[in-house]
């Protein structure tokens, strides 16, 4: 069912409602901006059930000394992920702050570089069998991708992922 656009302060309902009839909603658009209220709405539904998180970003987001903006997603979204379940994928932007974060709470961080010098088909089992069985919350920010290929992202972050790259890893974790 395609609700068409959402406006933000409806987008909470609109996924609790969602995923505690058991159904599985998919966003799109916007930015990282309606992450926290989706995980949240998700982890209420569920009754408090962390979220396993796949994070494709070229920054790991987790600034905590500023809340409420992009770069605060995953420390504004703190009590709703299962951080050592959790993945941030295609990250090679970071400032020290957030791999502190990221550090302290076991969170893993795999970087196109390490893609490449590891082979993506070691990087999908590891990102199964770290993600086990868990529910996981998927998102996307294009700028996880190289900026020859994604140059409109408003943050780009040179040696990023391509899309053929990008489309399979999603496909054998699907």
């Amino acid at each position: 069912l395609d609700y068409g656009n959402i406006l933000r302060d409806d987008l909470y309902k609109l996924i609790f409602d969602i995923a505690s009839a058991k159904k599985l909603p998919i966003t799109i658009g916007g930015d990282h901006s309606i992450t926290t209220v989706i995980l949240q709405a998700i982890y209420e539904s569920s009754k408090g059930e962390k979220i396993t998180l796949l994070y494709f970003d070229a920054h790991p987001d987790f600034v905590s000394s500023t809340r409420n903006y992009y770069g605060s997603v995953i420390a504004d979204s703190f009590d709703y992920i299962n951080f050592t379940k959790s993945i941030l994928i295609g990250t090679r932007a970071a400032e020290l702050e957030e791999l502190e974060n990221a550090f302290k709470e076991n969170l893993e961080i795999i970087t196109p570089i390490d893609i490449i010098e590891s082979g993506i088909n070691t990087i999908i089992k590891r990102i199964i069998s770290k993600c086990g069985t868990s529910k996981v919350y998927l998102s996307i920010d294009l700028d996880c991708m190289d900026p020859g290929v994604a140059p409109g992202v408003s943050v780009p972050a040179p040696g990023g992922l391509f899309p053929l790259d990008l489309m399979y890893i999603i496909k054998k974790i699907s």
